[in-house]
């Protein structure tokens, strides 16, 4: 992967990121790794909110951390197949990243963060239109920390974010039948673990009853 293009962006991100003050470097390192488990929390919250809606909102719900796996595996499969060296190591004349550089071997190209960021993002918003504006910014901010804190090239997080979209993207369509088909089977199995778990689903409006005028 030729990396000369996106390596002069990456010095300018890199010395910005000294230019800082210290806690917005410090904030930078910890959203780094802490926006995966702001992604967690949605996943479990979405999964506990859906057991009180129908079925295509549980299968959809169940669905997100599903296709967020994809993202990642897919990415994983892209990094094993270009052997680009973290930028940290590799780019003359930049400042130190602010985190340790990974060890060599666990290569840059594409970043796992940024792809497991935008399959999470894509996923919760399909499940949960309303939090588009939240997991969008979410995953864009993730991928730009990486390049802050000095351990990709831009287009690294570039192509995660994009192959992490994409692919949660097509997982959700592709799977959404067949979910909401199980979630409908796991619902109507009687067992208490499966209710649990699915819950009892949308509770129908009640009817109101008109009274008859008496003439």
């Amino acid at each position: 992967m030729d990396s000369s293009v996106t390596a002069p962006l990456y010095r300018d991100i890199t010395d910005f990121a000294h230019d800082m003050p210290s806690w917005v470097q410090h904030l930078a390192e910890i959203w780094t790794e802490l926006g995966l488990l702001v992604f967690g929390v949605l996943f479990i919250t979405g999964w506990w909110r859906a057991r009180n809606q129908d079925d295509r909102a549980l299968a959809l719900a169940v669905l997100a951390p599903v296709a967020t796996a994809f993202g990642y595996v897919a990415s994983e499969v892209l990094k094993s197949m270009v052997n680009e060296e973290r930028p940290c190591r590799s780019v003359a004349g930049a400042a130190a990243s602010l985190v340790t550089c990974p060890p060599a071997g666990d290569w840059s190209f594409p970043s796992n963060h940024s792809a497991i960021a935008g399959a999470a993002a894509v996923a919760l918003a399909i499940a949960r239109p309303r939090l588009a504006w939240l997991t969008v910014p979410m995953a864009l901010l993730m991928a730009f920390s990486r390049v802050f804190v000095g351990v990709h090239y831009p287009h690294d997080v570039a192509v995660g974010l994009v192959l992490g979209s994409v692919v949660s993207a097509v997982v959700v369509v592709v799977l959404r039948r067949p979910a909401q088909s199980l979630a409908r089977t796991v619902r109507s199995s009687g067992a208490p673990v499966a209710a649990w778990a699915s819950g009892p689903g949308a509770v129908p409006p009640r009817r109101s009853r008109r009274r008859g005028k008496r003439h």
